[in-house]
Protein backbone atom coordinates (compact mmCIF):
# COMPACT_ATOMS: atom_id res chain seq x y z
CA UNK A 1 0.00 0.00 0.00
CA UNK A 2 1.66 3.32 -0.77
CA UNK A 3 2.04 5.74 1.77
CA UNK A 4 -0.24 8.23 3.12
CA UNK A 5 1.28 11.87 3.29
CA UNK A 6 0.22 13.63 6.20
CA UNK A 7 1.22 17.18 7.14
CA UNK A 8 0.71 18.61 10.71
CA UNK A 9 0.59 22.03 11.11
CA UNK A 10 0.61 24.54 14.32
CA UNK A 11 1.28 28.11 14.23
CA UNK A 12 3.59 28.94 16.88
CA UNK A 13 7.17 26.77 16.84
CA UNK A 14 8.08 26.73 20.88
CA UNK A 15 7.44 23.95 22.47
CA UNK A 16 3.41 24.33 24.50
CA UNK A 17 0.68 21.13 24.42
CA UNK A 18 -0.41 21.23 21.56
CA UNK A 19 3.31 21.25 19.82
CA UNK A 20 4.61 18.50 22.16
CA UNK A 21 1.33 16.90 20.85
CA UNK A 22 2.29 17.50 16.96
CA UNK A 23 6.12 16.11 17.71
CA UNK A 24 4.61 13.13 19.74
CA UNK A 25 2.56 12.41 16.76
CA UNK A 26 5.33 13.52 13.96
CA UNK A 27 8.16 11.07 15.48
CA UNK A 28 5.70 8.12 16.63
CA UNK A 29 3.22 7.51 14.02
CA UNK A 30 3.92 4.06 11.96
CA UNK A 31 6.53 4.64 9.47
CA UNK A 32 5.52 1.81 7.41
CA UNK A 33 1.64 3.34 7.01
CA UNK A 34 2.09 7.14 6.83
CA UNK A 35 4.99 9.94 5.34
CA UNK A 36 4.92 13.10 7.92
CA UNK A 37 5.39 16.49 7.16
CA UNK A 38 4.90 19.42 9.80
CA UNK A 39 4.47 23.12 8.77
CA UNK A 40 5.06 25.96 11.63
CA UNK A 41 6.59 29.24 11.91
CA UNK A 42 10.42 29.17 10.59
CA UNK A 43 12.79 29.01 13.93
CA UNK A 44 12.02 27.79 17.50
CA UNK A 45 12.67 24.71 20.06
CA UNK A 46 10.22 23.13 17.98
CA UNK A 47 12.14 23.12 14.49
CA UNK A 48 15.01 22.17 16.33
CA UNK A 49 13.66 18.92 17.85
CA UNK A 50 11.74 18.53 14.07
CA UNK A 51 15.51 18.52 12.74
CA UNK A 52 17.36 15.93 15.58
CA UNK A 53 14.41 13.30 14.44
CA UNK A 54 14.57 14.10 10.75
CA UNK A 55 11.13 15.28 10.48
CA UNK A 56 10.89 17.18 7.10
CA UNK A 57 9.77 20.68 8.44
CA UNK A 58 7.90 23.42 6.02
CA UNK A 59 8.18 27.53 7.25
CA UNK A 60 5.47 29.31 7.21
CA UNK A 61 4.37 32.93 8.33
CA UNK A 62 1.52 32.49 10.65
CA UNK A 63 -0.11 35.62 11.73
CA UNK A 64 -3.26 36.59 13.76
CA UNK A 65 -3.83 39.27 10.88
CA UNK A 66 -5.10 38.17 8.13
CA UNK A 67 -2.69 37.46 5.37
CA UNK A 68 -3.31 36.03 1.98
CA UNK A 69 0.08 35.04 1.05
CA UNK A 70 0.12 32.53 3.94
CA UNK A 71 -2.67 30.78 2.44
CA UNK A 72 -1.03 30.68 -1.37
CA UNK A 73 2.32 29.72 0.46
CA UNK A 74 0.16 26.74 2.62
CA UNK A 75 -1.79 26.21 -0.79
CA UNK A 76 1.41 25.38 -2.69
CA UNK A 77 3.11 22.95 -0.08
CA UNK A 78 -0.30 20.96 -0.09
CA UNK A 79 -0.31 20.73 -3.98
CA UNK A 80 3.51 19.89 -4.70
CA UNK A 81 4.00 17.75 -1.75
CA UNK A 82 0.69 15.77 -2.20
CA UNK A 83 -0.85 15.75 0.78
CA UNK A 84 -3.16 13.06 1.12
CA UNK A 85 -4.56 14.38 5.16
CA UNK A 86 -3.85 17.71 6.95
CA UNK A 87 -3.99 18.30 10.43
CA UNK A 88 -4.25 21.46 12.29
CA UNK A 89 -3.35 22.40 15.57
CA UNK A 90 -4.70 25.31 17.13
CA UNK A 91 -6.66 28.53 16.38
CA UNK A 92 -4.19 29.93 13.91
CA UNK A 93 -3.18 27.11 12.43
CA UNK A 94 -6.69 25.45 12.00
CA UNK A 95 -7.47 28.94 10.16
CA UNK A 96 -5.30 29.04 7.68
CA UNK A 97 -4.66 25.94 6.96
CA UNK A 98 -8.64 24.82 6.87
CA UNK A 99 -8.58 27.17 4.37
CA UNK A 100 -5.40 26.34 1.74
CA UNK A 101 -6.98 23.01 2.53
CA UNK A 102 -10.46 23.75 0.91
CA UNK A 103 -8.75 25.70 -1.99
CA UNK A 104 -6.66 22.48 -3.17
CA UNK A 105 -9.50 20.44 -2.35
CA UNK A 106 -7.99 18.27 -0.14
CA UNK A 107 -8.86 14.67 0.56
CA UNK A 108 -9.04 14.39 4.60
CA UNK A 109 -9.02 17.55 6.73
CA UNK A 110 -8.48 16.99 10.50
CA UNK A 111 -8.09 19.54 13.29
CA UNK A 112 -7.54 19.62 17.06
CA UNK A 113 -8.72 22.43 19.70
CA UNK A 114 -5.88 21.90 22.43
CA UNK A 115 -8.20 23.75 24.99
CA UNK A 116 -10.73 26.15 23.10
CA UNK A 117 -9.18 29.33 24.20
CA UNK A 118 -11.76 31.79 22.18
CA UNK A 119 -14.37 30.98 25.04
CA UNK A 120 -12.43 32.39 27.62
CA UNK A 121 -12.07 35.88 25.35
CA UNK A 122 -13.11 38.98 27.34
CA UNK A 123 -14.93 40.33 24.48
CA UNK A 124 -18.18 39.03 23.48
CA UNK A 125 -18.19 39.50 20.19
CA UNK A 126 -14.51 38.73 19.46
CA UNK A 127 -16.03 35.02 21.25
CA UNK A 128 -19.18 34.94 18.98
CA UNK A 129 -16.76 35.59 15.97
CA UNK A 130 -14.32 32.74 16.83
CA UNK A 131 -17.55 30.55 17.37
CA UNK A 132 -19.30 31.09 14.00
CA UNK A 133 -15.88 30.74 12.14
CA UNK A 134 -15.10 27.33 13.98
CA UNK A 135 -18.58 26.19 12.91
CA UNK A 136 -18.05 27.19 8.94
CA UNK A 137 -14.76 25.44 9.03
CA UNK A 138 -16.34 22.24 10.46
CA UNK A 139 -18.79 21.75 7.01
CA UNK A 140 -15.38 20.95 5.23
CA UNK A 141 -13.64 19.33 8.77
CA UNK A 142 -14.06 15.58 8.81
CA UNK A 143 -12.76 15.36 12.32
CA UNK A 144 -12.75 17.97 15.32
CA UNK A 145 -9.97 16.61 17.90
CA UNK A 146 -10.48 17.73 21.38
CA UNK A 147 -7.74 16.56 24.32
CA UNK A 148 -10.68 16.46 27.04
CA UNK A 149 -14.51 14.95 27.56
CA UNK A 150 -15.23 18.42 29.24
CA UNK A 151 -13.90 20.10 25.93
CA UNK A 152 -16.07 17.95 23.96
CA UNK A 153 -19.21 18.64 25.44
CA UNK A 154 -18.21 22.36 25.41
CA UNK A 155 -17.72 21.84 21.57
CA UNK A 156 -21.70 20.01 21.49
CA UNK A 157 -23.13 22.77 23.68
CA UNK A 158 -21.70 26.08 21.24
CA UNK A 159 -22.48 23.58 18.14
CA UNK A 160 -19.21 24.00 16.81
CA UNK A 161 -19.62 20.43 14.54
CA UNK A 162 -21.69 18.06 13.97
CA UNK A 163 -21.64 15.43 16.87
CA UNK A 164 -20.34 12.69 14.48
CA UNK A 165 -17.42 14.46 13.82
CA UNK A 166 -16.54 15.12 17.28
CA UNK A 167 -13.95 13.14 18.89
CA UNK A 168 -12.06 12.91 22.47
CA UNK A 169 -8.16 11.99 21.79
CA UNK A 170 -6.64 12.49 25.46
CA UNK A 171 -3.06 13.99 25.72
CA UNK A 172 -0.68 10.73 26.11
CA UNK A 173 3.59 10.90 27.03
CA UNK A 174 6.21 8.20 27.51
CA UNK A 175 7.62 7.74 31.42
CA UNK A 176 11.53 8.46 30.68
CA UNK A 177 13.47 5.76 31.27
CA UNK A 178 14.31 4.29 34.87
CA UNK A 179 17.97 4.74 34.08
CA UNK A 180 16.67 8.77 33.38
CA UNK A 181 14.67 9.38 36.34
CA UNK A 182 17.88 7.70 38.29
CA UNK A 183 19.96 10.22 36.62
CA UNK A 184 17.66 13.23 37.29
CA UNK A 185 17.46 11.87 40.92
CA UNK A 186 21.04 11.04 41.60
CA UNK A 187 21.71 14.47 39.90
CA UNK A 188 19.67 16.42 41.94
CA UNK A 189 21.64 17.95 44.76
CA UNK A 190 24.39 19.04 41.91
CA UNK A 191 20.76 20.59 39.96
CA UNK A 192 20.17 22.80 43.22
CA UNK A 193 23.82 23.97 43.55
CA UNK A 194 23.92 25.27 40.21
CA UNK A 195 20.80 27.27 40.65
CA UNK A 196 22.59 28.62 44.05
CA UNK A 197 19.79 26.43 45.81
CA UNK A 198 21.01 24.57 48.93
CA UNK A 199 20.11 20.84 48.89
CA UNK A 200 17.64 21.05 51.72
CA UNK A 201 15.86 23.76 51.05
CA UNK A 202 12.34 23.52 49.72
CA UNK A 203 10.89 24.28 46.09
CA UNK A 204 7.73 25.21 44.80
CA UNK A 205 7.76 25.24 41.28
CA UNK A 206 5.62 25.71 37.96
CA UNK A 207 6.10 25.13 34.30
CA UNK A 208 3.67 27.18 32.31
CA UNK A 209 3.90 29.69 29.75
CA UNK A 210 3.20 33.24 31.12
CA UNK A 211 -0.06 33.97 29.56
CA UNK A 212 -3.06 35.12 31.36
CA UNK A 213 -4.31 31.59 30.94
CA UNK A 214 -2.17 29.86 32.97
CA UNK A 215 -3.01 32.19 36.52
CA UNK A 216 0.65 32.96 37.20
CA UNK A 217 -0.21 36.18 38.97
CA UNK A 218 -2.16 34.43 41.74
CA UNK A 219 1.06 32.44 42.55
CA UNK A 220 2.57 35.23 42.89
CA UNK A 221 0.25 36.57 46.10
CA UNK A 222 0.24 33.32 46.96
CA UNK A 223 3.70 33.27 47.52
CA UNK A 224 3.66 36.03 49.89
CA UNK A 225 2.43 33.44 52.51
CA UNK A 226 3.97 30.40 51.36
CA UNK A 227 7.37 32.05 52.00
CA UNK A 228 6.10 33.32 55.25
CA UNK A 229 5.59 30.21 56.59
CA UNK A 230 8.78 29.16 54.98
CA UNK A 231 11.34 32.10 54.40
CA UNK A 232 13.81 29.08 52.96
CA UNK A 233 11.74 28.14 50.45
CA UNK A 234 12.13 28.98 46.71
CA UNK A 235 9.72 29.30 44.09
CA UNK A 236 10.69 28.63 40.32
CA UNK A 237 8.15 29.47 37.34
CA UNK A 238 10.14 28.01 34.17
CA UNK A 239 8.54 29.39 30.96
CA UNK A 240 8.37 32.29 28.51
CA UNK A 241 5.71 34.21 26.97
CA UNK A 242 3.83 37.54 26.37
CA UNK A 243 3.35 38.20 30.60
CA UNK A 244 7.02 37.52 31.67
CA UNK A 245 8.05 41.21 31.93
CA UNK A 246 4.84 42.45 33.94
CA UNK A 247 5.08 39.27 35.91
CA UNK A 248 8.29 39.79 37.14
CA UNK A 249 7.58 43.95 38.35
CA UNK A 250 4.78 42.00 40.33
CA UNK A 251 7.08 40.19 41.90
CA UNK A 252 9.44 43.03 43.22
CA UNK A 253 6.10 44.68 43.89
CA UNK A 254 5.66 42.03 46.31
CA UNK A 255 9.05 42.19 47.89
CA UNK A 256 9.46 38.95 46.09
CA UNK A 257 12.97 39.68 44.09
CA UNK A 258 14.96 37.04 46.40
CA UNK A 259 11.86 34.29 46.62
CA UNK A 260 11.01 34.10 43.00
CA UNK A 261 13.42 32.88 40.22
CA UNK A 262 11.76 33.09 36.63
CA UNK A 263 13.95 30.74 34.59
CA UNK A 264 12.77 31.58 31.11
CA UNK A 265 11.48 29.09 28.32
CA UNK A 266 13.57 25.87 28.77
CA UNK A 267 14.26 22.19 26.68
CA UNK A 268 15.03 20.34 29.96
CA UNK A 269 11.90 20.17 32.00
CA UNK A 270 12.41 17.13 33.53
CA UNK A 271 15.85 18.47 35.26
CA UNK A 272 13.38 21.39 36.64
CA UNK A 273 10.28 18.80 37.39
CA UNK A 274 13.17 16.60 39.35
CA UNK A 275 14.01 19.22 41.82
CA UNK A 276 10.44 20.77 42.83
CA UNK A 277 8.73 19.92 46.21
CA UNK A 278 5.90 20.88 45.31
CA UNK A 279 4.72 21.55 41.87
CA UNK A 280 1.69 24.33 41.40
CA UNK A 281 -0.61 24.50 38.10
CA UNK A 282 -3.01 28.23 38.74
CA UNK A 283 -4.80 27.90 35.36
CA UNK A 284 -7.71 29.99 34.53
CA UNK A 285 -8.85 27.30 31.66
CA UNK A 286 -7.10 24.29 30.64
CA UNK A 287 -7.41 21.74 28.19
CA UNK A 288 -5.69 18.95 29.40
CA UNK A 289 -2.08 19.36 30.48
CA UNK A 290 0.88 17.85 29.49
CA UNK A 291 2.38 18.95 32.43
CA UNK A 292 0.62 17.69 35.21
CA UNK A 293 1.51 14.07 33.23
CA UNK A 294 5.18 14.41 33.41
CA UNK A 295 4.78 15.95 37.60
CA UNK A 296 3.09 12.71 38.18
CA UNK A 297 5.37 11.04 36.10
CA UNK A 298 8.31 12.48 38.80
CA UNK A 299 6.10 11.21 41.14
CA UNK A 300 5.64 15.09 42.60
CA UNK A 301 2.81 16.42 45.07
CA UNK A 302 0.13 18.82 42.94
CA UNK A 303 -1.77 21.50 43.72
CA UNK A 304 -3.73 22.72 40.45
CA UNK A 305 -6.82 24.53 40.22
CA UNK A 306 -10.32 22.85 39.78
CA UNK A 307 -10.66 23.55 36.38
CA UNK A 308 -11.79 21.34 33.16
CA UNK A 309 -8.99 19.15 31.90
CA UNK A 310 -7.55 19.37 34.98
CA UNK A 311 -10.18 17.26 37.12
CA UNK A 312 -9.47 14.56 34.33
CA UNK A 313 -6.01 14.10 35.69
CA UNK A 314 -6.52 15.20 39.15
CA UNK A 315 -8.75 13.59 41.58
CA UNK A 316 -8.88 16.17 44.24
CA UNK A 317 -7.31 14.52 48.09
CA UNK A 318 -6.30 11.39 46.32
CA UNK A 319 -3.50 12.75 43.87
CA UNK A 320 -3.24 16.02 44.25
CA UNK A 321 -4.94 18.90 45.44
CA UNK A 322 -7.34 21.09 43.42
CA UNK A 323 -8.02 25.46 44.84
CA UNK A 324 -10.91 27.28 43.68
CA UNK A 325 -8.95 29.41 40.38
CA UNK A 326 -8.36 32.98 41.43
CA UNK A 327 -7.87 32.29 45.27
CA UNK A 328 -4.57 32.85 46.62
CA UNK A 329 -5.29 31.84 50.03
CA UNK A 330 -6.39 28.42 49.07
CA UNK A 331 -3.30 28.01 46.44
CA UNK A 332 -1.40 29.43 49.61
CA UNK A 333 -2.59 26.80 52.46
CA UNK A 334 -2.66 23.38 49.91
CA UNK A 335 1.15 24.34 49.53
CA UNK A 336 1.96 25.11 52.96
CA UNK A 337 0.14 21.78 53.69
CA UNK A 338 2.25 19.50 51.67
CA UNK A 339 5.02 21.06 53.14
CA UNK A 340 4.48 20.90 56.11
CA UNK A 341 3.07 17.53 56.26
CA UNK A 342 5.96 15.28 54.68
CA UNK A 343 3.76 12.23 55.12
CA UNK A 344 0.96 13.03 53.24
CA UNK A 345 2.77 14.36 50.60
CA UNK A 346 4.68 11.24 50.17
CA UNK A 347 1.56 9.26 50.11
CA UNK A 348 0.14 11.73 47.16
CA UNK A 349 3.11 11.55 45.24
CA UNK A 350 3.07 7.91 44.91
CA UNK A 351 -0.44 7.70 44.46
CA UNK A 352 0.04 10.18 41.49
CA UNK A 353 2.78 8.52 40.39
CA UNK A 354 1.13 5.34 40.12
CA UNK A 355 -2.64 6.12 38.82
CA UNK A 356 -1.70 9.17 36.33
CA UNK A 357 0.78 7.97 33.97
CA UNK A 358 -0.68 4.56 33.00
CA UNK A 359 -3.83 6.44 31.49
CA UNK A 360 -2.28 8.91 29.87
CA UNK A 361 0.37 7.31 27.37
CA UNK A 362 2.07 8.03 24.04
CA UNK A 363 0.77 4.79 22.41
CA UNK A 364 -2.72 4.67 23.29
CA UNK A 365 -2.89 8.56 22.00
CA UNK A 366 -0.88 7.54 18.80
CA UNK A 367 -3.22 4.02 18.42
CA UNK A 368 -6.67 6.25 18.52
CA UNK A 369 -4.88 8.96 16.27
CA UNK A 370 -3.78 6.64 13.48
CA UNK A 371 -7.26 4.06 13.51
CA UNK A 372 -9.08 7.96 12.70
CA UNK A 373 -6.34 8.99 9.68
CA UNK A 374 -6.85 5.24 8.23
CA UNK A 375 -10.56 5.14 8.61
CA UNK A 376 -10.49 8.37 6.73
CA UNK A 377 -8.77 7.76 4.30
CA UNK A 378 -10.18 4.44 3.48
CA UNK A 379 -13.82 5.84 3.19
CA UNK A 380 -11.89 8.28 0.61
CA UNK A 381 -11.65 4.87 -1.21
CA UNK A 382 -14.80 2.49 -0.79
Amino acid sequence: MQKIKILQMIDRPFLGGGQINLLSLAKSLDKEKFDVFVCSGEKGPLVDELKRNNVPHFPALFSKRFNRKTILELVSILRDNRIDILHTHGGIAGFYGRWAARKCRLPVIIHTLHGIHYLHYRTFLLKRIYILLERYFSRFTDALIFVSDADRKKGKKFKLAPEGKMHVVKNGIEPPLLESRKRLIYEMVNNKRNLGLEPSQPIVGTVARLHRQKGITFLLKAAKKICKAFPEVKIIIVGGGPLRSKLEREAQRLGLEEEVLFMGEKEDVAKFLSIFDVFVLPSLWEGLPYVLIEAAIFGKPVVATDVDGVREVIENGETGILVPTRDPEALSQAVIHFLQDKEYALKLSQKINENVPPRFTLSRMVAQIQALYLRLYENLEA
